[in-house]
């Protein structure tokens, strides 16, 4: 039941749309944009991934080195030590690389369609061994004393989510890792309750568990505690291989309205949403059996990683919900949806 009204003007941006960040290399993919509004205008905070062009029986990939510094590692495709079955995650010699390192990007817009970037606001690179593999997937918080970034650090040894405060994306304080590995999908709630700062993250489990949504709650946004489950996959069902926050939650009058991506063993991404209590936001009301929306356009279903709709960020105006997303692992779109439907969905 998909109930998106996609934008007409979709695909938003492609990555033939921007210019390469990083010296020597190719855009192939933009994912998942963190949303924010400033200054009059709609901004994304794209996750852009690069890679050197691929040389014929060769992938190539860069990584941070222990300097800091952009190096390109190249492995020879028939080698028997490697696994390149995964285009976004290769083994080789028992060791897991990122085919891209990402890093992030602002654009922003004054119709929330064409987007075009601001020199004077400069991409977020990874920094330091925990980043060395890129960071990914920001989700943006709009908060009464700033903004505050969740975003994935990847490295050798971990994924974990990083913290950045700003107040103007030109000034960024960086507050590390604050929650550990394997962590990723955090999503900070925009205003306090009962006097506590919460969030919805992603640690997996996969020896006993899963890939569950889990809410924790913190005095500072820094320290984290009373971590408790709140959505599990379900067999046989479109979320059944793994389930994760998508943007900040909705203050709703029925409740914290959350979209909420999930995936099935096949690995088809669709959007769902979850109804958390006002007051106890690690109650559970409602959960949606059917997804809201689903990879059924074109440019949803082919591209880097196909049958991939996965959201990060919103905006809210009355009753409508702006949704910027990644399709396919490639291009970037928007759509809308009504509140008051989604919560129907909900009650049924």
């Amino acid at each position: 039941m998909d109930i998106a009204k996609r934008s007409k003007n979709n695909p938003l941006l492609r990555p033939s749309d921007l210019k390469p960040g990083i010296n020597g290399m190719e855009i192939t993919c933009l994912l998942n944009p963190g949303v924010f509004r400033l200054g009059g205008k709609t901004w994304l905070l794209l996750r852009v991934a690069e890679r050197p062009t691929q040389i014929e029986g060769k992938i190539s990939f860069p990584i941070y080195n222990e300097e800091g510094k952009i190096e390109v590692l190249s492995f020879d495709k028939d080698d028997p030590q490697l696994d390149a079955s995964d285009p976004r995650v290769i083994k080789f010699k028992g060791q897991n690389y990122l085919t891209t390192l990402s890093y992030l990007r602002l654009v922003c817009s004054d119709d929330g369609i064409h987007f075009h970037e601001d020199s004077s606001y400069p991409p977020i690179f990874g920094e330091g061994f925990l980043e060395s593999f890129g960071i990914e997937d920001c989700r943006v918080a709009t908060m009464d004393d700033g903004y505050f970034l969740t975003f994935t650090e990847v490295s050798p040894v971990a994924v974990g989510v990083g913290l950045i405060e700003t107040k103007d994306f030109r000034s960024l304080k960086r507050k590390g890792m604050i929650f550990p590995p394997h962590n990723k999908d955090c999503a900070l709630f925009e205003e306090k309750i009962n006097g506590k700062y919460y969030a919805l993250h992603r640690p997996s489990s996969p020896e006993l568990g899963g890939n569950y949504i889990w809410i924790a709650e913190s005095p500072d946004r820094l320290h984290w505690g009373n971590h408790q489950c709140v959505a599990v996959t379900r067999e046989g069902s479109w979320d059944s291989a793994r389930v994760g926050a998508g943007g900040a939650p909705i203050r709703t009058d029925e409740g914290w309205l959350e979209i909420y991506h999930g995936a099935n063993h096949e690995h088809r991404y669709c959007l769902g949403a979850l109804l958390l209590d006002l007051n106890d936001p690690s109650k559970v009301l409602a959960r949606s059996e059917e997804p809201i929306m689903e990879p059924i356009a074109d440019y949803e279903q082919t591209g880097f990683f196909g049958n991939v709709v996965f959201t990060n960020g919103h905006y809210v105006e009355g009753d409508t919900l702006k949704i910027f997303y990644g399709a396919s692992d490639e291009v970037i779109c928007s759509a809308e949806f009504s509140i008051s439907e989604i919560l129907k969905t909900l009650r049924k």
